[in-house]
């Protein structure tokens, strides 16, 4: 397997079929099925169902496709560098985190380094723990922005100064709404729509694994339209959401859970280029 085999592959599942694919990747069709069946081979799995217009990608057509992503950025990244690797302070950083007021100390520094180095380029993930620490592991991001324990061993971190706070987004018309905090015990009855990287802990913790779970979201704006249309209530950070002036939501703080501050980690041992080694020094100075 190569990157361009890589590129083909990912080029006609962009375009849903081999002759799209062909055209736009300016190959012969018969070529480029050849390829694809000798990756087949090579893989020993069956990539695509044919269909008469639109392929369907396998189980296993999936997983590489997943690959496929990964293994081309990267080496775009990996050419960016080398590109760039003659200049004093430029290049690309690639920044994970999920929502969070925590990023503002991250936005922060990277607008002094624009200010001051403007061929410097961010790249922005949004994800969850889970998905961000995959792409870090896998080398297609530098850095990101978590807010549970990770392994010293493997990791550098620096904290952010500030926590977040953990609050339930509810309606403004609703009786809720009245209250001023709230404990967790007394959402035990009430539907609930919660992060998705809070399953687990919902899981394990007595307190939690008998809630009410209706929905699990990634980003908050979508869970705050679900709370809009009485799905339920959203459990978030506070203040993500404006619910001020018109707004038909409001943050009721919860009071006992304590959250982790926010850590920006990165892997040990890796060469960045100047850029990054510029943001990660700004960084220590907080």
């Amino acid at each position: 397997m190569d990157i361009r085999i890589m590129e083909y592959y990912l080029a006609i599942v962009r375009e849903g079929n081999i002759s799209a694919a062909a055209e736009a990747l300016h190959v012969s069709q018969p070529a480029l099925s050849r390829q694809i069946k000798d990756l087949e081979d090579e893989l020993g799995a069956k990539l695509f169902d044919r269909g008469n217009r639109k392929i369907k990608l396998t189980e296993e057509g999936m997983i590489l496709r997943r690959r496929a992503e990964e293994m081309v950025r990267l080496m775009q990244i990996t050419e960016s560098e080398i590109g760039q690797a003659h200049n004093i302070i430029s290049g690309e950083i690639h920044i994970g985190a999920g929502e969070s007021l925590a990023f503002r100390y991250i936005s922060k520094i990277a607008g002094a380094i624009h200010k001051s180095y403007p061929d410097v380029r961010f790249y922005i993930t949004s994800g969850d723990t889970t998905d961000l620490m995959e792409q870090l592991n896998n080398g297609l991001l530098d850095a990101v922005l978590i807010f549970n324990d990770y392994d010293k061993e493997l990791y550098q971190g620096i904290p952010l100064p500030s926590k977040d706070r953990l609050g339930i987004l509810v309606r403004k018309d609703d009786s809720l709404a009245l209250r001023k905090e709230i404990s967790i015990s007394e959402l035990k009855d009430i539907p609930l729509i919660i992060p998705r990287e809070a399953v687990n802990i919902f899981a394990s913790d007595p307190r939690l694994s008998d809630m009410n779970i209706v929905t699990i979201y990634n980003l908050i704006y979508n869970a705050s339209l679900f709370v809009e249309n009485k799905v339920g209530y959203a459990i978030g950070f506070i203040d993500l959401i404006n619910t001020t002036g018109d707004s038909a939501l409001k943050y009721i703080p919860i009071t006992d859970i304590v959250l982790d501050p926010g850590v920006v980690i990165w892997k040990k041992y890796k060469i960045f280029n100047s850029a990054v080694n510029l943001f990660l020094d700004q960084l220590k100075k907080l």
